[in-house]
């Protein structure tokens, strides 16, 4: 398939070097293979895209192949969110959606992601499928105007129905009655200003910056980590504010700070908005996490008679249990989290409106919230890193480590090994230890998670020996 290859979210390549026009065309026509098979009838495809280069190019490409397939198109009429195209599938009954993106990567990239009826990421079966049909058919394109006149592409804006879904969902007059300050960085990406919109006329106070579009972010990754968010650290401090939020490049994740600029991790976010769903609003349904995402999860489930449940890495696990449980929250240490009565997907801009409508109940700074929920539950510290690794190490690491695991680690016993997805040593203490390779990179991923940071030091240090010692 050549430089063609779906990862675990569509399939993403550095811009004119494998994402070339061609090669859009290419995975157009097997989205158009693929949604024929499907026999999906008179019903419509929606397509969106981000912020980068040439996305709205791309767009309008993918929408001339499906509609030279005689596959009806309901195209975006500007840069949008995951979140957004994902609700306009849910709202429309589409068949699907297509979304020009690649998401955090660094701006030299871009992507597709094909989203599913259901208005969720496409499961690993859909995604085979849509690969069997790379190279099969010559791309069938029909001109864009064409495609209009025909009535196969209608071009429309996606944005009053998500906003005012948006609204309608959090307590829309207690965040506006909330005298807070809010600092919201969209990293130039999808996002944009659509927080303040959301909240505009009321006494709480929203802040954006870097909502301007910009394809190239400026140079700044669009991930919502640490490292990225100097900008929103500076302003929060500026102004002194009570919370910053950032989502990245195409919406659907989110990073927190609190009022004095500290970075709240995507753990303690999806800990915190678990809490916020049962005891303020008093919902059903379980907690779905991904095995790298804390086990403080764990503690809060047991504590509120709640089914809790582990997949693999990546959202479209979440996904799948979303479909098929009553799921109150899923969620995954990258900063995706998905909530019901929603879409089966990630939304930053909804999580972090979530969080502000908790700031605004319990009338706590951030901050002090954490410190009850540590309290209560207990210190889960968490750290990763993602190191270059021989990819002929690469390729045995995981075997060798289930054929001889180490029985301690950090002089603390290994308690028990969880071969899900990479393999996971959860020791005595409840501390824990992670590794995972990438299959198309020589990378290796090391999380761990510990209760104090001399500890956690001591068991990445650990990890990283052993596997370079291999």
């Amino acid at each position: 398939m050549g430089k063609i290859k779906f990862g675990t979210d569509g399939w993403r390549g550095v811009i004119s070097e494998d994402f070339t026009f061609e090669n859009v065309k290419i995975v157009s026509q097997a989205m158009a293979d693929y949604l024929k098979g499907e026999k999906i009838g008179e019903r419509e495809i929606v397509i969106g895209y981000d912020a980068r280069f040439l996305s709205k190019e791309y767009a309008h490409l993918v929408a001339s192949v499906l509609a030279g397939n005689g596959i009806r198109v309901i195209l975006s009429d500007r840069i949008q969110p995951v979140p957004c195209v994902c609700f306009a599938i849910k709202e429309r009954k589409a068949a699907g959606g297509i979304m020009i993106t690649a998401s955090h990567n660094p701006f030299q990239y871009n992507g597709i992601k094909f989203k599913g009826e259901y208005a969720g990421s496409a499961d690993d079966t859909t995604t085979k499928k849509i690969e069997s049909f790379l190279y099969k058919n010559k791309p069938q394109e029909m001109d864009f105007e064409e495609g209009e006149k025909k009535g196969l592409i209608q071009t429309i804006d996606f944005t009053p129905p998500y906003l005012q879904f948006l609204k309608s969902f959090v307590n829309l007059e207690l965040i506006k009655e909330a005298s807070l300050k809010v600092i919201v960085d969209s990293m130039y990406g999808a996002g944009k200003d659509y927080t303040a919109q959301v909240l505009k006329e009321g006494k709480c106070q929203v802040i954006t910056i870097r909502g301007e579009e910009n394809p190239s972010f400026r140079g700044v990754n669009p991930e919502p980590i640490a490292q990225n968010l100097g900008a929103l650290i500076d302003k929060i401090k500026e102004e002194k504010a009570d919370l910053g939020l950032a989502t990245d490049g195409d919406g659907d994740r989110l990073g927190v700070m609190d009022s004095e600029g500290n970075f709240v991790n995507p753990h303690q976010v999806l800990s915190l908005l678990t809490l916020h769903l049962i005891e303020s609003r008093g919902w059903s349904g379980g907690i779905v996490k991904t095995i790298s995402t804390t086990s403080l999860l764990n503690k809060i489930a047991e504590k509120h008679k709640r089914e809790i449940y582990k997949t693999p890495v990546g959202f479209k696990y979440i996904c799948e249990l979303m479909l098929e449980e009553d799921i109150l929250i899923g969620g995954e240490e990258s900063g995706g989290i998905g909530v019901k009565n929603h879409v089966p997907d990630r939304d930053g801009l909804l999580s972090g409106l979530l969080l502000l409508e908790m700031l605004a109940l319990k009338k706590k700074p951030l901050a002090q919230i954490q410190e009850e929920m540590a309290k209560e539950f207990g210190t889960y510290l968490y750290k990763r890193i993602d190191s270059e690794y021989p990819l002929d190490k690469r390729d045995i690491l995981i075997s060798t480590l289930k054929k001889n695991p180490p029985k301690e680690l950090a002089d603390i016993e290994v308690r028990q090994i969880d071969a899900l997805d990479g393999i996971k040593f959860i020791l005595k203490d409840n501390s824990w230890l992670l590794f995972r390779t990438s299959g198309t990179e020589p990378i290796i991923r090391i999380y761990a998670e510990s209760d104090e940071e001399g500890k956690l030091e001591k068991i990445m240090e650990a990890g990283k020996e052993l596997a370079f010692s291999i």
